[in-house]
C-alpha cells in the first residue's frame, strides 16, 4: 500500500515524484509545482522552495478547485 503523506509534508520526503510546473510559469520560478502520488493524491509545492511544505490533495479536491479555475471564481484574488 503507498504511504499516505499529510500537509505540510517537507516535499524532499515525497521521493520518487515527477513534479511539473506549468508553461505560463515565469523564469523567476514564479510557479507552484504539482505531482501524482502513488496513493491517488496529489502534491503542491511552491516552486522556489522546493524542499519546503507541500499540499496533499485529494483528487476530488484538485477536480474541485481546476474546475473553479477554469470558470473564473478566482479570478478576484489576482485584483
Amino acid at each position: 500500500m503507498a504511504e499516505r503523506f499529510e500537509n505540510g509534508v517537507p516535499a524532499d520526503r515525497l521521493t520518487g515524484v515527477a513534479w511539473r510546473k506549468a508553461s505560463y510559469s515565469g523564469s523567476v520560478g514564479n510557479c507552484v509545482e504539482v505531482a501524482p502520488l502513488a496513493s491517488g493524491e496529489i502534491a503542491m509545492r511552491n516552486s522556489r522552495f522546493p524542499t519546503g511544505p507541500a499540499l496533499v490533495y485529494t483528487r476530488a479536491e484538485m477536480a474541485a478547485f481546476l474546475a473553479g479555475a477554469k470558470d473564473g471564481e478566482f479570478d478576484d484574488v489576482l485584483q
